[in-house]
């Protein structure tokens, strides 16, 4: 037959199940009086530790959710504990409620200010204890929450600024850096007039007989590898890369941003490129060749498309520009008498007759040789 005089075990939430409980008192008598009370709460994950050397020993190598801590205790108080674990960032947290007699009461207050998370007065009701316990461990699980829903918080914080990177090294890489500036900031319809700028476009010679040679996947590649270095080279001068068009590739002096110097940057591109293009042939075993034109003038620049920008340049400088390039002659670069006239003092040319130009009649053409 049951005894009548037993308390009934109390079914303890499921959420707290599971939380260890840690007892710590030099008294073996008093620890086994809280476990038992603690096994009459629902409680099973127990451990004890008799001082508090050895409870922050424990604290250190087994995780812990709430400590229940007597305030006297040789070699190693509670006062003391408490003193090392709160100073520790690793259990600072952990939620400890001091045990404490009446005789004691300015060092439970001195706990509490240090972190004690409550205290219960010896010698201890069963009621207060089940209701500390509890309160102390449902502010643990309120504190886990908030730290795991701040971790989440950051850790989805920086999985967006991450995103944001990405998407401004794209937009970089497609759009100049004060046009992406300005669409960042949610300007539209950018678009501005330049006075004076140099327009370079480029033709490879040689790469449709290449491609009927060489796989889809190597072709691509080696364009890349050609481009990238042109790529850099821009880069290099300051100049801007508008667009490539198959194995054509066309930059721009003097925009966004205005700078007198530009037709001397696209000289210095232009003789590069084709240092550049050596390389690659010697590297890749290959006998492609190039024709350059370039033209100076002015020109209307702006960022057009919904889904997908574009940042290009329009007008008869443009065109003209164009025209350079494809009237070429291999491995030369050909220029308009514009380009020649803001050149010709630092650099030397040979005159290439007069060349017909759409909307402009014949015009004399000069073909860029070389620094003086």
């Amino acid at each position: 037959m049951d005894n009548p005089s037993a308390s009934p075990a109390i079914a303890i939430d499921p959420i707290y199940a599971d939380a260890s409980v840690l007892v710590v008192d030099d008294s073996r008598t008093l620890r086994k009086i809280l476990i038992r009370e603690l096994n009459s709460l629902g409680f099973k994950n127990i451990s004890e530790a008799a001082d508090g050397i050895e409870a922050i020993a424990f604290v250190k190598s087994n995780p812990v959710d709430l400590m229940l801590l007597d305030m006297e205790m040789p070699e190693l108080d509670g006062l003391g504990v408490l003193t090392q674990l709160k100073a520790d960032d690793t259990h600072k947290a952990l939620p400890i409620i001091v045990i404490s007699g009446a005789d004691q009461f300015e060092k439970t207050i001195k706990c509490i200010e240090i972190g004690a998370e409550d205290y219960l007065p010896k010698p201890f009701d069963p009621i207060l204890l089940r209701a500390r316990i509890f309160s102390s461990l449902e502010k643990k699980r309120l504190r886990d929450l908030d730290r795991k829903h701040l971790e989440m918080l950051n850790h989805e914080k920086q999985l967006l600024e991450v995103e944001q990177m990405k998407t401004e090294k794209l937009m970089l890489n497609i759009l100049p850096r004060p046009i992406a500036e300005r669409l960042k900031r949610g300007e539209k319809n950018i678009s501005g007039s330049y006075p004076d700028a140099t327009i370079l476009f480029s033709d490879l010679v040689g790469f449709t007989k290449m491609s009927s040679k060489t796989t889809a996947t190597e072709l691509v590649k080696l364009l890349n590898d050609l481009f990238t270095r042109f790529d850099i080279r821009a880069e290099a001068l300051g100049l801007e890369k508008i667009k490539t068009i198959g194995d054509a590739y066309m930059a721009v002096g003097g925009l966004p941003i205005p700078r007198p110097d530009h037709a001397a940057l696209c000289a210095e591109m232009a003789l590069g490129m084709f240092e550049d293009l050596k390389s690659f042939n010697q590297e890749n075993n290959a006998e492609l060749n190039m024709r350059i034109g370039m033209n100076s003038g002015p020109v209307v620049a702006g960022v057009i498309g919904f889904t997908k920008f574009s940042y290009d340049l329009w007008g008869n400088t443009v065109n003209t520009a164009s025209r350079m390039e494809s009237t070429s002659q291999h491995g030369r670069v050909q220029v308009s008498p514009s380009t020649y006239e803001a050149l010709k003092d630092a650099y030397d040319f040979e005159d290439a007759g007069l060349m017909e130009c759409k909307g402009l009649g014949e015009i004399s053409t000069y073909l860029l040789v070389g620094k003086k």
